[in-house]
């Protein structure tokens, strides 16, 4: 039987108190106070600290998240964006009437970090994670986990790795994400190039050496072969460049209709400044890495281009007002919503395991949470969503462009 939970069985009215949490520090207790999400948590950490096992009353759920260092930005938003679930969740009167008590801990973006966090979670009792953010993390987390069948969701890591082993065939049973994948995300807008824009010629440029970069760039270049296109030029660059015009240069002189550039915001700005440098006046196209773009390009670089992602603004209005209202700006980026959804999706297995009698912990109840997300449909912030054979999201992608500077969304695809 497939379990059905809507966000709107949970919405409540949200004031603008700190989102329920206790902070448990992993790394610098002193940096992690600085972020937004690591702030709200500790303001309540007084009053519900964490340890030992949950009480009756309590299901502990862990939230890891790089909440300071270079990818904090990714981090904060999941962060929020789980813990607005949650508190809404809490303030309808919980699961079966136990609250839901979150262990947040930040692994500053770094793979080592992450594994201790996560062991520092399992002594406190958790039953579920949250997490991680990016993808070398949550990779090791993965690892990590198999030796517990922790039940763990995360939002935004997008290789495929995360959930399936393509060498020995294997998926990781315990493992789930509600955003949607590297080969997804490639494929959709090497599709969505060739049958929607009818692009016949296309570049490459993406960060070599990194998981998402790749990924994205390898789908896309085969499926756009596939379709009939033709890859005049793909390039690469190292992680830290800030120079990429001898890139730039060599794809212009290959004559391309559009370049697909699967990198993050931040190098994307940069990209598209410099292609306007050497007179690469082509559209590009890109991936969720995106999100963000319109604070590092100008209206006239991103005039013409074309990225997907897992939310476009205005599509939910009730998620953007209460986020507003309880961190007092306007959610950031897509990784808010889908923190959001990834709370929600533990929160339906959690829901099964409840319903099923079962003690919090225990190996019965982890391996209910697991059955209850695989089998069950989750009517989400980024849309409806059920879990395919690899544990990943059966969803559809938002195609944004850009109007004035600013992401528009363009259609569902």
């Amino acid at each position: 039987m497939k379990t059905s939970i809507s966000r709107r069985q949970f919405l409540a009215v949200v004031g603008a108190a700190a989102a329920v949490g206790a902070l448990s520090a992993c790394g610098s207790s002193s940096s992690a106070a600085s972020s937004t999400a690591a702030s709200t948590a500790a303001s309540t950490a007084a009053s519900g600290a964490a340890s030992g096992s949950a009480s009756g009353d309590t299901i502990k759920v862990g939230l890891l998240a790089p909440l300071t260092g270079d990818v904090s930005v990714y981090g904060i938003a999941v962060a929020n964006g789980a813990n607005l679930y949650i508190k809404q969740l809490n303030e309808a009167g919980g699961i079966n009437g136990k609250q839901i008590e979150v262990v947040e801990m930040d692994e500053q973006g770094d793979a080592t970090q992450a594994v201790t966090c996560f062991t520092q979670m399992v002594d406190e009792g958790i039953t579920a994670l949250i997490g991680d953010v990016t993808t070398t993390p949550t990779l090791a987390v993965v690892a990590e986990s198999q030796d517990y069948n922790m039940p763990m969701v995360t939002a935004s890591a997008t290789a495929e790795a995360v959930t399936y082993d393509a060498e020995t065939d294997t998926v990781y049973s315990n493992v789930f994400r509600t955003t949607f994948t590297d080969p997804f995300q490639g494929i959709k807008m090497a599709d969505y190039a060739t049958d929607k824009l009818g692009f016949k010629k296309a570049g490459v440029i993406y960060q070599l050496g990194a998981d998402y970069n790749e990924g994205l760039a390898t789908n896309f270049e085969t499926e756009f072969a596939a379709n009939g296109g033709e890859i005049v030029a793909s390039e690469t660059y190292s992680a830290g460049d800030v120079d990429f015009r001898t890139q730039l240069t060599t794809i212009l002189a290959a004559g391309p209709d559009m370049v697909y550039c699967p990198n993050y915001y931040e190098d994307v700005g940069q990209i598209l400044s410099q292609a306007a440098d050497v007179g690469l006046d082509v559209p590009f196209l890109g991936g969720d890495g995106w999100d963000g773009v319109t604070q590092y390009a100008t209206a006239d670089q991103l005039d013409g281009c074309y990225f997907c992602a897992n939310y476009a603004t205005g599509s939910n209005p009730d998620f953007e007002s209460a986020y507003e209202a309880e961190y007092g700006e306007p959610y950031p980026n897509g990784f808010s919503p889908l923190g959001y959804d990834a709370a929600m999706t533990i929160c339906g297995g959690l829901q099964a395991a409840e319903d099923a009698g079962l003690e919090a912990g225990t190996d019965e109840y982890k391996q209910a949470v697991i059955d209850g997300i695989k089998n069950g449909t989750f009517e989400g912030v980024t849309g409806t969503f059920t879990f395919d054979d690899h544990n990943d999201p059966v969803k559809t992608a938002a195609i944004l462009s850009f109007e004035n500077g600013e992401a528009v969304f363009v259609e569902e695809y």
